[in-house]
């Protein structure tokens, strides 16, 4: 499924190791999608309460069994497996990300693969196989995705009103958990049409130019890494809710750029709002 002989996105300092996750994201999507569906799919509960399935675990195994021999110096970070090395270049690595999509067989889920050096994601890939959608980005390299004859340059939509934008809000309990329910029922009310499509598939759309706005909370480095690059290639932005540009956050607001300030500062508003309230 590997699109990139094609797509002249991989001339850069970073073209071999946008390669090697492409090669990675075609042997998870391998692992992944042998057990999708299955009826005796294995599946367990962890400590803090969320589900893991044994795909979920084949699948970050066979990741890291190729950095193990391709980029053995590099430090790695996974969902299932914890942090391994020190090393300034980091690989960070959900295996499947929608778990609780992947384990009722909804074919909404996705490998998200990253490369971060310094703690800034350079590298990107969301492997979607179930649906056979592929995106990723190398920074300077543009952002790009399958799905025709050849590889195609992803752009964010110009839409500069939030009245005329296309929002996705992952869930409506996640923004009641976080305190800003108010905020979104707000929002809903302002723009021009909203959703919330889950977990990695809404910042893939923004990224093609088909929303304007994707936020959501209690993220954790790995569910994020790896959309970082492939929205700012596609030319639109990434931070926290707040604003704040950190991966660590356990935010994120991402929008199609133009309109980025606006989201912010509604946003503040509505938290104003609530606070006085």
């Amino acid at each position: 499924m590997s699109p990139t002989s094609s797509s002249g996105a991989l001339a850069g300092s970073f073209s071999d190791d946008l390669a090697l996750a492409l090669r990675m994201a075609d042997a998870a999507d391998a692992v992944a999608m042998s057990r999708f569906d299955a009826a005796d799919l294995s599946i367990e509960v962890k400590p803090d309460a969320s589900y893991v399935t044994e795909a979920d675990i084949a699948t970050e195994k066979a990741i890291r069994a190729i950095l193990s021999a391709e980029r053995p110096d590099d430090a790695v970070l996974g969902e299932e497996f914890g942090s391994a090395g020190d090393s300034a270049r980091q690989w960070i690595i959900d295996p499947i990300d929608g778990t609780h999509n992947y384990l009722k067989g909804i074919p909404i889920w996705a490998t998200l693969i990253a490369l971060a050096v310094d703690g800034v994601p350079r590298v990107g890939v969301v492997s979607q196989p179930s649906i056979g959608r592929r995106w990723w980005a190398a920074q300077g390299e543009g952002a790009w995705t399958n799905g025709g004859a050849q590889p195609r340059r992803l752009a964010v939509s110009t839409v500069d009103s939030l009245d005329r934008s296309s929002v996705s809000f992952q869930s409506i309990a996640q923004w009641d958990d976080a305190g800003h329910l108010d905020g979104l029922i707000r929002l809903s009310r302002t723009v021009w049409r909203d959703r919330g499509y889950g977990d990695a598939w809404p910042y893939m759309l923004l990224a093609e130019g088909r929303l304007e706005m994707v936020a959501e909370f209690d993220v954790k480095e790995y569910d994020i890494a790896a959309l970082g690059p492939i929205i700012t290639e596609a030319g639109g932005r990434m931070t926290a809710f707040d604003g704040t540009d950190s991966l660590s956050t356990r935010s994120v607001l991402a929008t199609n750029g133009a309109l980025h300030q606006s989201f912010l500062d509604f946003f503040a508003r509505a938290t104003d709002s609530e606070a006085t309230a």
